[in-house]
């Protein structure tokens, strides 16, 4: 593995390039894109990814999300939707002036939110040849929804704004947590039970997958756009590429990783299209746990070893 930097406008994206045994310079190798999930980094679960793919011959490369993790940006913690995609035609950029890499034969893959980045992203990014997608999260829906109340959005947006004209007369920028409880007992407190979250705190907010490119903080008036985002708009028009969609078939939760990803692969144009569901694992399952990773790593062979 290589620490390499690559040009977002003006700023540098930190990203590690994950190379293939008994890699060669004067050779070249199909490549993946690999998209870490909302709230994460490029150390965590797209690192496990992008080294099982590198071993399989591919040059891989892992990136943190423009103002996150290592990378630079207009600031920090951003969740910008149209920062986020641009980050991947950046990267495109980076491998086709490798002469290691075959231009003709670049994939992406996409985890959790970055998966539903990742599709968006490839509806415009032509040079992405093949599309795949671990428990696809369409970040613009989870906040939409929110608290599941009949006006969440509208008085989210409200707060937002409130928080914005603050800001703009002198406060200090929001900084919230993602995921936002410290542990598992202020999420009982809480009455939350639901899966998702519970697995959240255990994966982010533990040694399990805590890294410190992944802090938990979110500038918080950075996701008004989030709201009026939609990761699959125009997927039945420009969404043509090949594309393996990967979910968890264990218990549903309040991410919504399994329905998003029934509604990509139902909404994509492709014409080549696959939808898996691994047995009986959860969202975060997919994330580090070896066997549903190894059934997940089973389709993503066969899929980019036909595509690419």
């Amino acid at each position: 593995m290589e620490s390499v930097t690559f040009k977002n406008k003006s700023w540098d994206v930190a990203a590690d390039l994950h190379l293939p045994e008994g890699f060669d310079a004067r050779k070249a190798y199909p490549a993946i894109v690999v998209a870490h999930p909302i709230s994460s980094c490029k150390e965590q679960t797209a690192a496990i990814y992008a080294s099982k793919l590198a071993s399989l011959g591919y040059v891989c490369l892992a990136f943190d999300a423009s103002t996150q993790g290592g990378s630079g940006g207009p600031g920090r913690y951003l969740e910008d939707p149209a920062t986020r995609v641009e980050d991947f035609r950046c990267a495109v950029d980076f491998l086709v002036t490798q002469g290691f890499v075959d231009a003709e034969r670049i994939g992406v893959l996409g985890l959790c939110g970055g998966g539903a980045y990742a599709a968006n992203a490839a509806m415009t990014e032509r040079r992405f040849k093949a599309v795949a997608t671990v428990v696809a999260a369409n970040f613009g829906r989870i906040m939409r929804e929110g608290d599941r109340s009949p006006n969440a959005a509208i008085a989210a947006l409200e707060g937002i704004c409130a928080q914005r004209t603050a800001e703009a007369q002198g406060t200090e920028s929001a900084i919230v947590g993602y995921v936002p409880f410290a542990n598992q007992e202020q999420r009982r407190q809480a009455g939350v039970v639901d899966v998702d979250m519970t697995e959240a705190i255990d994966y982010y907010l533990s040694p399990r997958g805590q890294k410190p490119g992944s802090p938990n903080k979110l500038n918080l008036t950075s996701t008004l756009p989030v709201y009026g985002w939609d990761a699959f708009h125009l997927a039945d028009q420009l969404l043509t590429q090949p594309l393996q969609v990967i979910v968890g078939g264990g218990q549903p939760g309040a991410f919504g990783s399994y329905r998003d990803g029934f509604e990509l692969f139902n909404k994509a144009r492709s014409t080549e299209k696959e939808i898996f569901v691994v047995p009986g694992a959860t969202h975060y399952d997919l994330y580090d746990q070896p066997e549903p990773i190894a059934l997940a790593m089973k389709k993503l062979e066969a899929f980019f070893g036909e595509k690419l």
